[in-house]
């Protein structure tokens, strides 16, 4: 096996903050915060003077996890946020919730957005995909029946 497991997701933001405030209301928990900086830090990104500070949220089943980085250095060079969902390269992250209504309720509160409707997929889940902050693409899927 040459894979143990997914470590995490890297999701660059501006307001690193409202983005701990959103995936905190989602469900997630606050790991740790830490300004990341140096020559290892260069070396793996490739970015020479790179300063960025980073938050890592856990999900409550604690199997996965999202780094969200604020880049304090070099500045910022490409912004994908309003790419339509047919994009090339990443598109989104899924999160499993026990009630769809509610979540889009609640993270409506912190400005999320609809894309398109809750749908239904069969009799197995109801989906949707939300923006939440800085347009972050997010999908949710509630399971209606357990197989």
């Amino acid at each position: 096996m040459t894979v143990k497991r997914m470590d995490n997701v890297g999701i660059v933001v501006e307001d690193l903050d409202a983005a701990i405030g959103f995936f905190t209301e989602l469900g997630l928990q606050l790991e740790g915060r830490a300004p990341i900086e140096g020559d290892w830090a260069d070396g793996i990104t490739g970015l020479r003077g790179m300063r960025v500070e980073i938050a890592m949220m856990r999900t409550p089943d604690g199997h996965s996890r999202l780094e969200l980085s604020r880049f304090l250095a070099p500045a910022v060079v490409a912004d994908h946020r309003v790419a339509p969902v047919n994009a090339l390269g990443y598109l989104r992250v899924m999160f499993a919730v026990d009630d769809i209504d509610d979540t889009v309720a609640r993270l409506g509160k912190l400005g999320a957005k609809l894309v398109g409707d809750v749908v239904q997929y069969e009799n197995v889940y109801r989906l949707c995909y939300i923006r939440g902050p800085e347009g972050i693409l997010i999908g949710l899927a509630q399971e209606l029946v357990r197989q």
